[in-house]
């Protein structure tokens, strides 16, 4: 992992097209903005883990039995 600081205002620059900039510092939350082309998809990570949770469980062979019996 690499770690960074920056300051309010200032930002860091990923693979060429992707920025993130810290906008506003308030104890102990920072808020970050982020520029990206809109095919990249962008989540919080708490997100991203129940997204990925969720297609597994529709992936899974219980799953696909439910939705043949649909049919």
């Amino acid at each position: 992992m690499l770690a960074l600081t920056r300051k309010k205002g200032e930002t860091v620059v990923l693979n060429n097209n992707i920025e993130v900039t810290i906008l506003e510092i308030r104890g102990d939350q920072v808020k970050l903005g982020v520029s990206a082309p809109r095919e990249v998809p962008i989540y919080r990570k708490e997100v991203y883990l129940q997204i990925q949770k969720e297609n597994q469980e529709a992936s899974s062979a219980d799953s696909l039995d439910a939705l043949k019996k649909l049919f």
